[in-house]
């Protein structure tokens, strides 16, 4: 799976979804602070959902002509494909609503900017110059709120020759290097098997660009234009592999190699397609290792005798591994080898992290979330915690436009007789 969020009815033990906090004594570090949240697809959302299931009222801007590309993707709940049954989009866009408005109206334009000026930030991952052309800019932002923060993620940045370039989280992990260092040297690039640029470096260095020009505001009472170029942040994350490359050191796809450590990756275990991961990075784990696996006969083998031997013979040691492993279970091995001080863990599948996995199940990392079309659903909680001010997944991820009305009457004032004009004239949803 590749959302995070996996479907099934709930057990009595994910009863309890924020460990215990009590309602009455909830503070949410970014109360009263809104977003107009214009972004989109994975990184975008990624970004403001943190912010929102910390107190932030993000208020996400959709199109119902041009709906979210993550509504449209799997998994859906019961198989069944609707804008409003994707697991995907559902895991990034909790404690949010949702508004539908034509930004190519006049109107939609009017009422974007109505609601610019009540908010605090306004985020957007669209092509550089596309917020301009719709006439919601920095610019006219911040003619309607002088202190408004405003963040935009463009794919390769605002200006140079590819700022025009379009993409999403897998050609920005091919530009940015990420799939040059992901498989065989002998065999094409694999990729980390999800769009890790939408998931990791670029929604979180947004988030954290967000709170600090808010925290600057606080102090200074102005506020922020941010560009954070994705391809930029992107690189971030292989910054031993780019030092290593100023140095003239070849840089390139390693397999299931460590210069530190062997054996290293992971290896076949008893049950079909089960493997467990380990490392041997010490002679102390070397010997434990093979006191674990059976086979004392390796620490008198001068071919196993130091790491550097060990990666000498890494072809003759991985097959030797690989046979004492096939005769274990995953779990059970992967457990022994911890107590003995072996780095190691079974591959697990998204059932097994779900139902097995004794560690997420203590720190109550499942959560459920009763969306009013999917029903109740097993979501990802936050993965750290602030102690005075934990937040929690306020609520489901919005039907499409599920806010439209209370948000269009209530914060931007409009009259029952205006809403009603403008949804005949198409301008919202």
């Amino acid at each position: 799976m590749t959302s995070g969020v996996i479907y099934r009815r709930l057990e009595a033990n994910f009863a309890d979804t924020n460990g215990g906090l009590s309602r009455m004594t909830e503070t949410f570090p970014l109360a009263g602070i809104r977003i107009a949240d214009f972004s989109w697809v994975g990184a975008g959302p990624f970004m403001t959902k943190p912010l929102a299931d910390h107190g932030a009222e993000v208020i996400k801007v959709e199109s119902k002509t041009r709906t979210d590309v993550i509504r449209s993707m799997p998994p859906f709940r019961d198989g069944e494909a609707g804008v409003n049954r994707s697991g995907y989009f559902a895991n990034r866009n909790s404690s949010k609503q949702s508004i539908c408005l034509d930004l190519h109206t006049e109107l939609g334009r009017d009422l974007a900017l109505r609601l610019i000026a009540r908010s605090d930030m306004v985020v957007n991952n669209f092509t550089p110059g596309t917020m301009d052309r719709l006439g919601l800019g920095y610019h006219a932002a911040r003619a309607v709120r002088p202190d408004i923060i405003y963040l935009e993620m463009p794919m390769q940045g605002n200006h140079g020759p590819h700022s025009s370039f379009r993409g999403f989280g897998l050609s920005i992990g091919a530009v940015g290097g990420i799939f040059g260092l992901s498989g065989y040297p002998d065999r094409p690039p694999v990729g980390t098997g999800t769009n890790y640029p939408d998931h990791v470096p670029n929604p979180l260095h947004g988030a954290i660009a967000l709170l600090a020009a808010l925290r600057r505001r606080r102090h200074t009472g102005e506020g922020a234009y941010i560009e954070l170029a994705q391809l930029e942040s992107t690189v971030n994350i292989i910054g031993p592999s780019m030092v290593a490359a100023a140095l003239g050191h070849d840089v390139g796809r390693r397999g299931n190699t460590e210069d530190s450590a062997a054996p290293y990756g992971p290896y076949p275990c008893q049950s079909v397609d089960t493997w467990c991961a380990l490392a041997a990075y010490t002679d102390e784990q070397w010997t434990a290792l093979a006191r674990v696996l059976g086979r004392p006969d390796w620490l008198a083998d001068p071919d196993f005798g130091s790491l550097d031997a060990r990666r000498s013979s890494a072809e003759r040691l991985n097959k030797e591994v690989g046979a004492a492993t096939a005769l274990r279970d995953a779990w059970e091995l992967a457990d022994e080898l911890c107590a003995a001080g072996v780095p190691a863990a079974a591959v697990s599948t998204s059932d097994e992290l779900v139902d097995r996995d004794p560690q997420l199940r203590a720190r109550g990392h499942w959560v459920t979330l009763d969306h009013p079309e999917m029903g109740p659903s097993i979501y990802n909680n936050i993965p750290y915690r602030l102690t005075r001010t934990p937040g929690r997944l306020r609520s489901s991820a919005p039907l499409l436009g599920a806010d439209t009305e209370a948000v269009c009457t209530g914060l931007l004032e409009m009259s029952a007789a205006e809403y009603a004009d403008a949804q005949s004239t198409g301008a919202i949803g």
